[in-house]
């Protein structure tokens, strides 16, 4: 009531919110936050983080909210949720707002621009092992993360999630920086869980489909040969050569449990976990 009282007595139409999701990221909340200490309000929703997080998104003015974790995309709608904001910015902690996408964003909100807008997208730029992927498919990777509350909704996919609005959607011009995978480690550890999840989006998007062995080969090897002949990255030296690899592996290992998942369901066994719950569920029961 506070927050709504202030936004109102100042006058600000357009007052933007910032909501962020996070567990664990205390090497990345301070560098996301620094980025948006100008906006009206930062609201960062953590799941039990068991290092500093909520700690140190407190110390930079961020109002933190602990709520269990029930998915990538529930998390973010109960986030954008509490924004008391016309206008949501929806960020990841390992991504930070460089100085010209603010100016664009002001410059946005202080003109006429938002009646006409439901929704802006803006570039990615991503940052694999320390070094910023221009191609291969990975920059310019538009992002429609700045939403009028009002006209947004969430498309719930269980993983690659994302707000879309039922209006014109602007295009901003400067990036948000992406700091993905500092280490191989990093990579192969969220891939184990995003590759059970996108099996959802699998059996979604094609329903009629059963998975066969060559599905495994020839997706994977397509997918490399796009990425680095197609998409020109080859030109990312090293780093480009193992992305592709890595992400032809993903696409192996979505195919592989979506195979794995039909064969289960056909024979009336056990189901291989493909639903945040599940794998939340099995990391507690490793963890105890």
């Amino acid at each position: 009531m506070l927050c709504s009282f202030l936004f109102f007595t100042l006058g600000l139409m357009h007052t933007l919110s910032v909501v962020i999701i996070t567990k664990n990221e205390e090497r990345n909340i301070e560098r996301c936050i620094g980025s948006v200490l100008w906006a009206g309000e930062v609201i960062v929703v953590d799941s039990g983080s068991t290092d500093a997080t909520a700690e140190l998104s407190r110390r930079l003015g961020a109002r933190v909210i602990d709520r269990a974790w029930e998915g990538f995309a529930a998390q973010k709608e109960f986030a954008a949720a509490q924004a008391v904001g016309e206008w949501v910015l929806s960020l990841d902690a390992d991504e930070e707002v460089t100085s010209e996408l603010r100016l664009e964003i002001e410059r946005m909100l202080e003109s006429d621009e938002p009646s006409a807008v439901d929704g802006h997208r803006m570039p990615r730029k991503s940052f694999f092992l320390g070094t910023w992927i221009r191609h291969g498919g990975w920059y310019p990777g538009y992002q429609m993360r700045l939403f009028k509350k009002s006209a947004a909704y969430m498309n719930h996919r269980p993983v690659h999630e994302g707000f879309e609005v039922h209006g014109p959607v602007g295009t901003f011009k400067s990036p948000i920086n992406h700091y993905t995978y500092d280490t191989l480690q990093q990579y192969l550890e969220k891939m184990n869980d995003y590759t059970s999840l996108d099996v959802v989006n699998k059996l979604s998007e094609h329903p009629g489909m059963t998975v066969r062995w060559y599905h495994c080969v020839i997706n994977p090897i397509a997918l490399f040969l796009r990425m680095t002949i197609s998409l020109k990255g080859y030109r990312d030296g090293f780093h480009g050569l193992l992305l592709a690899v890595y992400s032809s592996l993903y696409k192996l290992l979505v195919y592989a449990k979506t195979w794995e998942y039909q064969t289960a369901l056909r024979r009336g066994e056990t189901l291989p976990p493909v639903s945040s719950g599940d794998i939340n569920a099995i990391k507690h029961l490793r963890a105890s």
